[in-house]
Order: C-alpha cells, then structure tokens, then sequence
C-alpha cells in the first residue's frame, strides 16, 4: 500500500470516528457544522469540477445553490467539495459522500464519461444523483443545464457577427472544450452548424482542454503554421482560454476577434476594451436554483417532473428528466443590458481605474 493510500485510509478512519464522537456528545441546539453523521436525512452533497479556469463555481454556483437550498429546506446541508481539475479526486469526494449517507448529490463531473459506473453504485445504495452544468454519465434522476448547442450557435453567430462582411472570405481558427466534456461537442457542433458554409474555411481545430496554457500554446502553433495573416477569427469555447489566445495574439502583433463563454468578470472588461469580442452570459442564479429544487425534491420524495419538464438522453441513458435554461450574448453594446441588469457585476466592477476610460466611452456607468 503507498503513502497515498494509507493517508486515505487513516483520514477515513479518524472522520469517522469523528463523526460518531459528534453524533453520540453533540449538545441539541448546538452551532451546526459542514460535516454531517452518516445516514443524514437532511443532506445534499455538491461537487463541482474546478476553480483554475473559471471563478464561476465558487463566486456564483456555490452560493447561489446553498442559499437556495436553505431557503426550501431550513434543516438541509449542504456538503461542498471541489475537484480542482482532478477526475480521480472527484471519484474520492463522490465515494466521501456514499460512505457518509449521503441521498442526494448535486454533481458537475470534471470528467463525464468516467461518472457511469460512480452513478450505477450510487443508485443501487438508493442515492439520487443531479448531473449539473454537464450530463453525467450513468442513471442519474434529474440533470439541469443550458441548451448546449444553442449556446455553440450563439458562439458561431456572434463570430460572425463580429466578422461581418468579412465573413465569407474569412479563415477561422477554433479552441475548443475539453473532449471529455460532453458539453464540448454540444458546443462544438452547434458552432459549426452555424459556421459552415458562411466562413470560407476553418483552417485549426484543437481541444484546448478548458485550460488556458493549453490554448496558449494551440494558437501559438496556429499562428506559426498560418502566420500573422493566415486567420481572421477564433473562435475560443470559454472565456479562460480566450484570455491565454488574446494575449498570445497580442504578442505577436494579431489583432482579430475572439469569443468565449462564461462571462467572466474579466472577460466583460475584455469587452469593454475592445480585445475580446463577445462572451456567452449563462445566468447562473435560475441555473443553480434549478439545482438545488431538484435536489431538494429528490430528498422529500417529490417528483422532478414539475420543475424538470423536458427530457434528455445521455450515452447510457435515455428520457432524463431535464430542464435547460437559454443563454445570451454579450457584447459591448449590451453590457448594461444583460450582466449589470441581471445584478451580476455592478458597473464600479466592471469599471476600476484601468477601464474606466473605456468604460466612459461604452456608457457604462
């Protein structure tokens, strides 16, 4: 047995004996904790993917789920772990929650395609999984997201939008999601549905893996292979690894439009300076909300139906109970229209000393 394993096992060893220590002397009335006793009723595990190439999972999903859940469920907890950018660690904070009791778990899989057989076990102990943000692989109850390819068309559009009528002769370049994402080639093919036929060629394709220094170094080598004049787009599939293509292109003197997704408190001032084009605004509050109702749902014995109204098929499962929200584009002209209106960023955000020229010259105040 390595180090690894044994500091696993003595640290399973000792929160076990813990938690029962805390379950036999805890006081009632006493200050509530994070950690919980086995078998839980009141419960929710929340396992979210990253932290490294998007801040939206610890500045929107979780708190915005956790305040949801507390406001249906006054006795609910909410136990939080992040996978930061390790499938093998989810698995081990996704078998935490099973060993704890654990009935419901709210999970946005760092790696789709590996979540199948962690769901089979969980729905044969009678744990209820939520696949968030990205469909998980296996029997899960419930699964909440956006309409992935419409987003890809959102993409593809506000590229070409950006173009304009240099649209038909222009050679693109794309960055996309990670491959094991299935959210990737939603996207993905969402864009090119939209690009196809009205650009006169996608010249570079890569995954950049949903990680910045990745898609650095992918339009590094685009650039390399094409030259400076080779291109006159990129399409980036989210807003981390747009920051890494534009300051590459910066430094070797490009200037064209670029997109991204998620918008990112950075990427909007992006926007507003004028390096990045656009970014796709997925309101995170309904989405995260829709979450924690299914989960909580799940928990008191109701059925999903009424919140999840649609239905998806995943590569193992069909007729999912679903509900996926629609997503907007951001540009410059719409800023105070969409994510200051919606009370994601206030203007004085956006609009600190280094942008506060381009800021005034945008109307944003």
């Amino acid at each position: 047995m390595n180090a690894v394993l044994r500091r696993a096992l003595v640290s399973a060893v000792g929160l076990a004996l813990t938690l029962s220590m805390t379950a036999a002397c805890g006081k009632a009335g006493g200050a509530k904790s994070e950690s919980t006793s086995a078998g839980d009723p009141n419960a929710i595990g929340l396992l979210l993917p990253e932290n490294a190439s998007s801040v939206r999972y610890e500045s929107f999903d979780r708190p915005f789920i956790e305040a949801k859940v507390k406001s249906l469920c006054a006795q609910c907890k909410v136990l939080y772990n992040n996978a930061e950018g390790s499938a093998a660690k989810q698995k081990q904070q996704f078998d935490t929650l099973l060993t704890q009791g654990v009935k419901v778990i709210i999970l946005d899989p760092y790696n789709a395609e590996s979540t199948q057989g962690w769901v089979q076990e969980a729905a044969a102990k009678g744990v209820k999984v939520v696949a968030y943000d990205r469909l998980a692989s296996g029997p899960v109850a419930a699964y909440t997201s956006f309409d992935n390819e419409k987003v890809g068309e959102l993409q593809g559009q506000a590229l070409l939008d950006a173009l304009g009528a240099q649209a038909a002769e222009a050679n693109i370049v794309m960055i996309d999601g990670d491959e094991a994402d299935p959210n990737s080639a939603q996207f993905k093919s969402g864009a090119h549905k939209v690009l196809d036929g009205k650009i006169k060629k996608v010249v570079y394709e890569q995954s950049g893996q949903w990680d910045a220094t990745i898609a650095g170094q992918k339009i590094s080598a685009a650039v390399t292979e094409f030259g400076k004049n080779g291109f006159q787009g990129v399409y980036s599939a989210n807003d981390g690894m747009a920051a890494a293509i534009i300051t590459q292109l910066k430094g070797a003197g490009i200037k064209v439009p670029v997109g991204g997704q998620d918008a990112g408190l950075d990427a909007i001032q992006r926007i507003v300076n004028g390096d990045q084009a656009y970014t796709i605004y997925k309101a995170y509050r309904p989405l995260a909300e829709t979450a924690a109702e299914l989960a909580v749902a799940l928990l008191q014995g109701k059925d999903v139906k009424a919140v999840a109204t649609a239905s998806v098929d995943s590569g193992t499962d069909k007729n999912i109970p679903a509900k996926l929200l629609d997503a907007k584009v951001v540009t410059k002209d719409n800023i105070a229209a969409t994510v200051l209106a919606d009370g994601l960023y206030k203007a004085s955000d956006v609009c600190t000393a280094d942008y506060a020229a381009a800021c005034a010259a945008a109307g944003l105040k």
